[in-house]
């Protein structure tokens, strides 16, 4: 019995030093004592069906914020579509207004000695673009101010190409009444001024000033990275190829990849990608919100946390580091007139397992498909509000008078139990007096 209880007491002995040694990582809710104004917001989404020049990231609050097009800390990239980088779009920036020209002739004026560009429809549409070497095509709602004003400026830019014998044949396409010919040539914006070669979309489409002149220089430097009518004019060419830019003869990238940090007010607000112009009227019907989110957090944290966060964390339960959620999830869009919107539950987390550890901020989503009137564009929303809440992650360990109570405990019990029951023993099998 006195082996046995050493046995025992060593045992126990050993259990309570390693309990004593370990600490536990404890969790509890608070109201969140934060007082920081303001959240980083860090994001990176690719939308697969709108271009870079259409993409605008905007900003709202409850407190009244209101930033439209944003662009400090915002990049963009044109992806292909699978979703791969392809060209760096640069900078999130301003959008240059475009100069439209003012006329003294009306457009009826223009006519009078005929329509010098061809109005096309559905049955003469690919008649046009395949029996003529170079088309260039307006494709214009009536109800576009901006399509308004290029009327008499394209009617004026088609005379001169007829007057100067360049070979360019100009048409235009109204998309209200040929909607079958805009879906087909993928019209997202009006206006579109398309350039074909050969039968073939040539992309991306003319985004520079819609004048006569600028009209005309744009279609003479085309023809001179065009093989067989470079020498159209029986001229050499004295142009500097450094005057066309990279919109001009880039690759069609169809998608776009804009990533970057926020910092937005502590209050319920929202950040959506929408398609938008500030020179054109978008087609809503061709606006396809499909989108990947291949990272999206709240805090300084980020996609890449650093060394000192990375240790901290190993010592979290998993079920505790909810901080990218919606990371490399897909959220397609496959009709018309529609987008998802997603509904972010932010919640401040507090993880005092070692020290100068930031805020992180874990949060909860919920995404649903919201269907558009079909006059409106529609927009990936994000819309996002912070918990009074908090979670505090603690590590908590024993102290020394607890572990030397419970030593005293651990001898004293162990030498009292066995002791009754040895005495118990020594009863029941002690020899009986005759």
């Amino acid at each position: 019995m006195s082996l046995l209880a050493m046995a025992t007491m060593t045992l126990l002995f050993f259990a309570e030093t390693f309990a004593f040694a370990r600490t536990n990582v404890t969790t509890e809710i608070a109201l969140d004592g934060n007082s920081e104004q303001q959240i980083q917001l860090n994001f990176n989404i690719s939308l697969y069906a709108i271009q870079c020049d259409y993409v605008s990231l905007d900003v709202w609050d409850v407190l009244g914020t209101n930033r439209q097009n944003v662009t400090k800390n915002v990049e963009k990239w044109q992806i292909d579509e699978q979703g791969d980088r392809r060209v760096f779009n640069g900078l999130n920036r301003e959008v240059r207004e475009v100069i439209h020209e003012e006329h003294d002739e009306t457009l009826e004026e223009l006519h009078e000695d005929g329509v010098h560009a061809v109005a096309l429809d559905s049955s003469s549409f690919d008649s046009f673009v395949q029996g003529n070497d170079i088309v260039f095509i307006d494709f214009y709602a009536s109800w576009c101010i901006w399509c308004q004003r290029l009327h008499p400026t394209w009617e004026k830019f088609a005379e001169e190409i007829d007057d100067e014998d360049m070979p360019i044949s100009v048409g235009a396409v109204d998309c209200v009444t040929q909607d079958s010919i805009c879906r087909k040539e993928r019209v997202m914006a009006f206006p579109m001024l398309t350039w074909y070669e050969d039968g073939k979309q040539v992309p991306p489409e003319y985004k520079g000033d819609r004048t006569v002149e600028a009209l005309m220089s744009y279609a003479k430097r085309k023809l001179k990275t065009n093989d067989k009518h470079k020498n159209w004019d029986n001229k050499p060419y004295r142009g500097s190829r450094t005057h066309i830019t990279a919109h001009e003869t880039g690759p069609l990238n169809p998608g776009c990849q804009v990533s970057g940090s926020l910092m937005v007010n502590r209050v319920p607000g929202n950040f959506h990608i929408e398609a938008k112009s500030i020179n054109h009227n978008l087609n809503a019907a061709m606006t396809n919100l499909t989108h990947r989110v291949n990272h999206l957090s709240f805090g300084e944290m980020g996609k890449y946390p650093t060394a000192k966060v990375t240790r901290a964390l190993k010592k979290v339960p998993k079920s505790l580091q909810e901080f990218t959620p919606l990371d490399n999830k897909m959220y397609k869009t496959r009709e018309f007139h529609q987008a998802h919107h997603h509904y972010i539950k932010v919640v401040s987390t507090h993880l005092n397992v070692a020290k100068d550890i930031p805020v992180l901020y874990q949060f909860l989503q919920q995404s649903q498909v919201v269907h558009y009137e079909a006059v409106n564009v529609p927009e990936a929303r994000f819309s996002y509000d912070l918990s009074p809440m908090s979670v505090l992650v603690e590590r908590k360990g024993r102290k020394w008078y607890d572990y030397l109570t419970s030593l005293c405990a651990i001898i004293g019990g162990t030498f009292t139990t066995l002791g009754l029951i040895d005495a118990t023993l020594y009863k029941v099998f002690k020899p009986k007096k005759l």
